[in-house]
């Protein structure tokens, strides 16, 4: 079993590896707040153990093991996230610490218990999709809410969960995933977008809302918050 920075390591890898082919040295010590040297070292550790594969001058990318283990540790963290926001009440921007620590002190047959005590949700507190016990992740359609047309009516289904800030500013506007959003006017030059939630009406950055995911309404009603951290 790969020991824990091991699985920060993959973790980290997987969650780059969605932005690009393959992960630079570079980008890994910026993330994890590390040395090069030290990410060089630990990815040919990980090279030895069959996690990933390292092309020199071009990245690292995880190869089939790697991505299972990175999946099986994405789903205790978020589940883990899911329970303390649901069943303990911490605030939306305060569990990813205190996930990180249990994630790793937990066997994954507790997990499973702890998947079944919450009606295995399929999203964390974010809106973003928990692994499936089998370590594979289920995709959906998604796009940029700074992407969606004017007039359009849209579901959140996630947020951004890196940044405390920036879910606090989430919470203060009302944008929680499953809400449903009406983008009423786009200002280029202020790089603005006025929103409406339900009879709310606000203006807001548009590179605060860069990372919050949308998918087309429909014709199905708004879920509320607080809703088992499912979305649509």
């Amino acid at each position: 079993m790969a020991s824990m920075s091991e699985q920060d390591y993959l973790q980290t890898i997987y969650r780059l590896q969605s932005d690009q082919a393959s992960v630079s040295t570079t980008a890994l010590a910026g993330q994890l707040r590390v040395a090069p040297a030290s990410v060089t070292g630990m990815i040919h550790k990980l090279h030895r153990q069959g996690l990933v594969q390292h092309v020199p001058y071009q990245g690292v990318v995880l190869t089939e093991a790697g991505e299972r283990e990175a999946l099986r540790m994405i789903r205790r963290h978020r589940l883990w996230e899911l329970f303390l926001t649901q069943v303990l009440g911490l605030p939306w921007d305060e569990v990813h610490e205190e996930a990180h620590r249990l994630e790793h002190a937990t066997s994954d047959r507790v997990m499973e218990r702890l998947a079944t005590f919450m009606h295995d949700p399929e999203s964390d507190p974010h809106g973003q999709r928990i692994p499936l016990p089998d370590g594979t992740l289920p995709r959906r359609p998604r796009l940029s809410l700074a992407e969606a047309r004017v007039g359009h009516d849209v579901h959140v289904v996630e947020v951004p969960d890196s940044d405390p800030d920036v879910l606090r500013r989430l919470a203060e506007i009302g944008l929680y995933p499953g809400i449903e959003v009406i983008v009423e006017a786009v200002d280029n030059e202020g790089d603005v977008l006025t929103l409406r939630l339900g009879d709310a009406v606000r203006l807001v950055q548009r590179r605060l809302v860069l990372g919050v995911s949308v998918a087309d309404s429909g014709t199905s009603p708004a879920e509320p918050p607080g809703n088992g951290g499912r979305a649509r």
